[in-house]
């Protein structure tokens, strides 16, 4: 009989697919733990059905079909059910983090509080209660700073604000962005933190027996200042130094200690202001969002989902790098509306060092921007000789697209 592992998931995760064909490829059983009870993915219609809302009765669930058939290994596909899998896996006797650990590392303000705590480089930081009066709670923030909803990903209800009437205006709209959260604290509080100047990157790595080990880091050579922060080009490997690099990895393994977080994917998100200084925006265990775990993957056989997977079972995994350099865009929404078509796919596609251009945003459907939109219209691919090369070919195919576009009508009852 094949192992058998459990994916718990959001129903509507980019994870899930790329997930069942590395656990069918390191054949395993896959079974999908989701609220998708009407998904039009297979797996997850047919999966075990849980309310991820409630973490206790889902664990129930969980550990009822683990008694009927073991699992090999669990793992949570993102920041919303790491803590699920790791009270699972800890329950059962399998490889996972602490479930505090899990827990921290999916809440921005748990883990402002413990890397405040233990001495790691991360912004000065507070809560704010938007049920509160602003105006006394404005006082002594620094400018400019960044509001942000406490476990949102993709930047999305992330703000910048340069004085208080821009603060106040940030506020109001995330306040609109966060009304559904399930949890009554996380719709009424957003954390502040003061705004690093400098470069962004991207940490890529996992941990093995609590000792961190380095993927990639991911330079992310468009400047992202604000007010929104719109990711778009990842390219690597990257071309800071070495020492710059080592401090990197020292930080985030500095992070990791202070979570408990002790085997799994590590994506990181760090600031290098001016001075080369790290500091720390997000240390989360998972790996990184979307699709863009495909840029990792190469000829060399090398698959970030399989590693994650067999950090869960505790399987050996041999890592290959690729010596080529490869980049990632993340089609950034420049106006919103209804889908109607992309024209340019074939011009993109046929760019230089383009390997390809995926929009998995299906005609018909909103494209909402940042602040509020949480999704990208979809992905392009390249790879070349140098950096230069690779961004170069994503700007130019990105220039060949255009998004055609309907209105939105919003009819009053």
């Amino acid at each position: 009989m094949k192992p058998r592992f459990l994916l718990i998931s959001q129903p509507n995760s980019y994870r899930i697919v790329p997930y069942i064909k590395a656990a069918q490829r390191m054949g395993l059983e896959v079974l999908i733990a989701s609220s998708g009870r009407h998904s039009l993915i297979t797996e997850v219609h047919a999966g075990l059905h849980v309310d991820l809302d409630n973490k206790a009765a889902a664990l129930a669930t969980i550990l009822d079909e683990a008694r009927k058939k073991p699992f090999a290994g669990i793992l949570g596909s993102d920041d919303s059910t790491v803590e699920l899998a790791a009270r699972a896996a800890a329950a059962l006797g399998l490889p996972h983090n602490p479930p505090e650990a899990a827990q921290i590392s999916s809440r921005k303000d748990l883990a402002r509080c413990e890397l405040s705590l233990g001495g790691a480089p991360v912004p000065i930081n507070c809560l704010l209660d938007l049920n509160q009066p602003l105006e006394k709670q404005m006082v002594g923030l620094p400018w400019p700073c960044v509001i942000k909803p406490l476990n949102m990903s993709a930047s999305r209800g992330v703000i910048r604000a340069n004085n208080e009437q821009e603060f106040i205006n940030a506020c109001a709209r995330i306040k609109k962005i966060i009304q559904h959260n399930t949890e009554e604290f996380e719709r009424t509080h957003v954390l502040i933190e003061d705004y690093i100047d400098g470069i962004e990157i991207a940490y890529e790595g996992y941990l093995k027996n609590g000792q961190l080990h380095t993927i990639t880091i991911f330079d992310k050579p468009e400047p992202l200042t604000g007010p929104y922060f719109e990711e778009t080009i990842y390219v690597t490997p990257s071309v800071l130094d070495d020492d710059i690099q080592k401090s990197i990895m020292q930080t985030v393994q500095q992070a990791c200690k202070i979570y408990g977080l002790i085997t799994g994917p590590v994506h990181a998100e760090l600031r290098i202001n001016k001075d080369n200084k790290p500091w720390i925006l997000e240390v989360a265990s998972r790996t990184i969002g979307g699709d863009c775990g495909q840029t990792l993957n190469s000829d060399t056989g090398f698959n970030i989902e399989e590693l994650t997977i067999a950090l869960a079972i505790n399987r050996d995994y041999e890592i290959k790098k690729e010596e080529s350099c490869s980049g990632v865009m993340m089609i950034p929404i420049k106006k919103g509306g209804i889908l109607r078509r992309v024209e340019g796919l074939s011009e993109a596609r046929n760019i230089e060092h383009i390997e390809s251009v995926d929009i998995i945003i299906r005609e018909g459907n909103e494209l909402i921007p940042l602040p509020e939109g949480n999704q990208y219209p979809g992905y392009i691919f390249a790879r070349a000789e140098t950096q230069k090369e690779v961004i170069s070919a994503l700007q130019q195919a990105f220039e060949q697209l255009e998004f055609v576009m309907a209105p939105v009508i919003h009819l009053n009852n």
